[in-house]
């Protein structure tokens, strides 16, 4: 279907999921097969694998229910069957595989199906990419140059601000720094940065989840979230400020809260969103709570970019223990997305166009004068074209409600953390 008046066609075919397959002595051919496994993924997307046929082979071989299951290989994503699992090896077949070793071999052809991938990404052949995790000491050497996908795709893609967003059905954070040491933390977490920071979650939670108006969780840097300048003056002199210009745009951001108890709470719940000063800050207790249904999601990006929300697994990989949810949850997040950025860039790129009651009045009476179609086309009689008309003023008005909400939402945040905090002395 496509929008009146505009060029822009959401399309409505399957998706081509490009899915690169990491380090190959970890978890990721199994997690990628058990996937593929069930058909009803192909219903909505055409898989497209980015590795070897032959080690694919061997992580079939230790799984039973994965008898009948083969890939289709190709050269080309154009090739792909819509109705097949399908494989674009670009790894040499007499490759040495060693489960649970992270070798320079893996190393280098992981690194070799991220850059395939993301050439076809690039050349539109693909329509989003789901990364199987690698192993940050293979695969940082000089090939690569890059401490993980985040930094590498936001190279490749020329943007230059790439948020990295965990993201499941009950908790999304996203962090202000990301693969970074701790000690250098505290320099990196600036006034600009926090802020820039809670405008991509907004963009992101606006664009890629649809979310009107959405509400913005900012966690403090110090434990306690600094306790008034007593432990660490970081929340006073730089979060805080980056909250009120948040807050003078427009955007509901809230905090600077003290992580454990927040989370401890269930605070988070009250919010569609929650801003991480560092790692694990924000990964711990993502992982902890949403471990297997949690994807890595790349925000940002002028692409869609999603992942497991776990390592390599390298100390269960050959033991075909591991579980595919995240893998599943992932593919199925980055096809969300790409439909939820369909959507909207359509409706931006063709707003509708508003009139005063007067203008109403006038081109419904016109339309009545003319030809007798006034305000009920699309209904049956007064009550087809007035029930959409409530219907539309009933979603305004609970959009309202619940940005006048908002500030006794934060407060009611706040004080379920205190009295954690409380709790802890």
């Amino acid at each position: 279907m496509s929008p009146k008046n505009s060029n822009i066609l959401i399309r409505m075919e399957k998706i081509k999921v490009g899915i690169t397959h990491g380090d190959f002595n970890g978890i990721s051919y199994e997690i990628i097969i058990k996937t593929l496994l069930d058909s009803r993924l192909l219903d909505l997307c055409t898989p497209v694998v980015y590795g070897s046929a032959r080690v694919a082979g061997y992580y079939k071989g230790m799984m039973p229910e994965a008898e009948g299951f083969s890939f289709n290989v190709i050269t080309d994503p154009e090739q792909a069957n819509p109705k097949r699992a399908n494989m674009i090896v670009c790894v040499d077949e007499n490759v040495k595989i060693e489960p649970g070793q992270p070798t320079v071999v893996s190393g280098q052809y992981a690194i070799a199906s991220l850059n395939a991938a993301v050439r076809d990404l690039k050349a539109g052949k693909i329509d989003v990419l789901v990364t199987c995790p690698i192993n940050k000491k293979n695969t940082t050497g000089d090939d690569f140059g890059f401490i993980g996908h985040t930094e590498y795709l936001a190279a490749q893609f020329g943007d230059a601000e790439p948020l990295m967003f965990m993201v499941s059905d009950t908790l999304r954070v996203g962090l202000v720094t990301m693969h970074m040491p701790l000690v250098r933390v505290p320099e990196a977490v600036t006034t600009e940065a926090v802020l820039e920071h809670i405008r991509a979650l907004k963009r992101s939670l606006e664009r890629d989840f649809r979310i009107t108006g959405p509400k913005i969780a900012v966690l403090g840097l110090n434990p306690h979230a600094g306790d008034d300048g007593l432990l660490g003056t970081e929340e006073r002199e730089i979060i805080i400020p980056a909250i009120q210009s948040a807050k003078y745009e427009n955007i509901l951001a809230f905090g600077p809260f003290a992580a454990d108890g927040f989370f401890g709470s269930g605070a988070y719940r009250k919010f569609d969103a929650v801003l991480a000063m560092y790692h694990d800050q924000g990964l711990a207790p993502f992982k902890a709570l949403t471990f297997a249904d949690g994807v890595n999601f790349t925000a940002g990006l002028s692409v869609v970019r999603t992942s497991p929300a776990h390592g390599v697994g390298f100390d269960i990989a050959g033991k075909m223990v591991a579980d595919p949810a995240p893998m599943r949850a992932a593919i199925y997040r980055a096809i969300d997305i790409y439909r939820n950025r369909q959507v909207f860039d359509a409706a931006s790129a063709d707003p509708l166009r508003h009139f005063s009651k007067n203008d109403r009045n006038e081109r419904g009476g016109g339309e009545q004068k003319g030809g007798g179609r006034g305000g009920n086309r699309r209904g049956n009689g007064n009550n087809g074209g007035g029930e959409g008309r409530n219907e539309s003023a009933g979603r305004r008005d609970a959009d309202v409600a619940e940005l006048l909400k908002a500030d006794e939402t934060a407060a009611q945040a706040t004080a379920d953390t205190d009295a954690s905090l409380a709790a802890e002395v």
